[in-house]
């Protein structure tokens, strides 16, 4: 079989993407979580907390919010639906900790739930962590800070 029958058996086996529907409503729900988060970094700013701490404080709710509906299976159903839209980093990385760790929970909480939660999560952990080591050796050795 060659690339181009290849290709083409690919093309007709797979579904039509409707991307000027799956664009906008993924616009708007990742603007929508985004909404969520911003609305309560200005209510602990109202309510007198530093800009860190209140910054702190919208990322927590968030993680919080969105493992709470993947327990419940409800963060999935949206996804479904809203596509990369959900995938906003702070509140995609946490369902992809908790959807594995819920998918396993029958084996229980060592092997199951504490062992595949970052099953996914963890190489991005690694490299992300790896990678900011190398800039920041890069930061110190150039002296840009």
């Amino acid at each position: 079989m060659t690339a181009k029958e290849y290709q083409s058996m690919s093309n007709s086996a797979s579904p039509k993407s409707k991307s000027y529907i799956n664009i906008p409503v993924a616009f708007l729900v990742g603007g929508f979580i985004c909404c969520i988060g911003q609305a309560v970094i200005n209510l602990g700013l109202s309510m007198g907390l530093p800009k860190d701490i209140a910054s702190a404080c919208g990322s927590i709710f968030l993680v919080f919010l969105s493992a709470l509906l993947t327990g419940l299976n409800v963060y999935d159903n949206l996804a479904k639906h809203a596509g990369a839209g959900t995938l906003v980093p702070i509140t995609g990385f946490a369902n992809s900790m908790v959807a594995p760790a819920m998918e396993f929970k029958t084996e229980g909480f060592v092997l199951g739930l504490g062992a595949k939660m970052f099953s996914i999560a963890g190489p991005v952990l690694v490299y992300g962590i790896s990678a900011s080591v190398v800039y920041g050796i890069i930061i110190f050795l150039f002296g840009l800070y």
